[in-house]
């Protein structure tokens, strides 16, 4: 066998013998305990502190706006898209949470745009529709259809 190939041989089983130290010694040992990702990142993600709220729990509250909302376009979007995280508001309820009152806020899902399918998102040309008025003027996003 020449050299060479000796040579190369020597430094592939030096370098599979280091990848296989590395991923010995820095492998976690919760390494697919559940799975293809580290157990104790379970018990690490569920000692945070939850920083978004379900439309349910907004709704133990605010039923009346909440059943609107359930009859309305808007219903599969959660309020939080449009009025910020809840769980400041659920701690302190002197906190108000964010009512969007621009057209540019609105227009983020609304505005027209030919790669949105037109059956699923109402789209509308700003300039035109509203002529410099605020959405929430003419429409209540809990019920849009008005």
């Amino acid at each position: 066998m020449p050299l060479q190939v000796k040579r190369l041989l020597i430094v592939f089983v030096l370098f599979i013998g280091i990848m296989l130290g590395l991923k010995y010694f820095l492998t976690p040992e919760s390494w697919r305990e559940y799975g293809a990702y580290r157990g104790n990142a379970l018990t690490e993600i569920s000692d945070k502190e939850a920083k978004y709220v379900q439309t349910e729990t907004c709704a133990m509250c605010h039923d009346s706006i909440a059943e609107l909302k359930t009859q309305g376009a808007h219903k599969s979007i959660q309020c939080e898209i449009c009025h910020g995280p809840g769980y400041k508001h659920i701690d302190d309820e002197n906190i108000d949470m964010n009512i969007p009152d621009d057209n540019q806020f609105c227009m983020r899902c609304h505005s027209k745009n030919a790669a949105s399918p037109q059956s699923i998102i109402k789209q509308i040309d700003a300039v035109e529709h509203s002529e410099g008025e605020e959405c929430i003027n003419c429409h209540n996003p809990h019920q849009p259809w008005l």
